[in-house]
């Protein structure tokens, strides 16, 4: 009989640096290997508990002096969108949606520099290359897609890139691991688009929930989240409805934070184990 070992991941802290959501404050990370033949189940699991992926890494903030990074997702069955996201789906329906395996291209990679150029010039991936851009693209070791939005030209029949997402296609849902869309077409919403449509081929496909990263109390560039109805945040070790978003202002308190070993402690691997009795 073959007998196989429990996963066992090492998990590791990023030195710190400064906080792209919050001024003034220093982010930290907690991060795992994601690779070989558990990766899927590793991916599945950590998702659950808040991680993120980032090519063959899972990472979760773990920052010295605040909480506040709260891992986000939608409970399909139970949104219902606003009167202004149903005008964002009016006003974005004439784009068409394709599906594709994990594989960079350069007409995504002249969208991704464009957006970067105009929404986060001064951002971590400001320099990034096509080499790199690829890299974030292709490197995985789980089930992803990339779906490409495209805006058709009635004259002659051509499409034109309008926006991208790297999603992860996990047991229980979809993670919209990146997107990008073009800066000029900004008056449609097109950030919120992209979630509303995930929402719709979520349920399509029988899958209850729609992970959105991290949402970040106080911070403008990540605010936007709270808007969308069926929120569920990940706190204190369990997914809650998010409720009043003013509740969370104590999270950048560094009294919230538990020290590393005690997070690393509570994390339950795939086999069921937490990572130490």
């Amino acid at each position: 009989m073959r007998h196989t070992l429990p996963i066992a991941p090492q998990f590791y802290v990023t030195a710190p640096q400064p906080c792209p959501y919050l001024a003034g404050r220093m982010e930290r990370k907690l991060f795992t290997a994601l690779q070989g033949e558990h990766a899927e189940k590793l991916n599945n699991t950590l998702s659950k508990q808040g991680f993120r992926r980032s090519q063959n890494v899972l990472y979760r903030p773990s920052c010295a002096d605040c909480n506040a990074c709260l891992s986000a997702r939608i409970r399909v069955k139970d949104f219902t969108p606003t009167r202004s996201q149903r005008k964002t789906l009016r006003r974005n329906a004439e784009l068409t949606r394709a599906r594709t395996s994990p594989w960079a291209t350069e007409a995504q990679y002249a969208l991704f520099r464009r957006y970067l150029e105009n929404r986060h010039a001064d951002g971590g991936m400001a320099d990034m290359d096509i080499f790199e851009f690829a890299a974030m693209v292709e490197e995985t070791s789980v089930r992803s897609r990339v779906v490409e939005y495209s805006r058709p030209d009635p004259e002659d029949g051509t499409t034109t890139l309008a926006a991208v997402c790297l999603t992860d296609v996990l047991e229980d849902g979809l993670s919209m691991v990146y997107s990008f869309y073009d800066p000029e077409m900004a008056a449609r919403s097109l950030g919120t688009y992209v979630i509303l449509d995930h929402l719709e081929i979520a349920r399509a496909a029988g899958l209850p929930y729609v992970y959105l990263g991290y949402w970040v109390p106080g911070s403008p560039k990540m605010g936007y989240k709270a808007n969308f109805s069926a929120l569920e945040i990940y706190k204190n070790g369990v997914w809650q409805d998010i409720g009043d978003p003013a509740d969370h202002s104590s999270e950048t308190h560094p009294l919230s934070v538990a020290p590393i070993a005690e997070q690393v402690a509570r994390i339950t691997l795939p086999d069921g184990r937490p990572t130490r009795r």
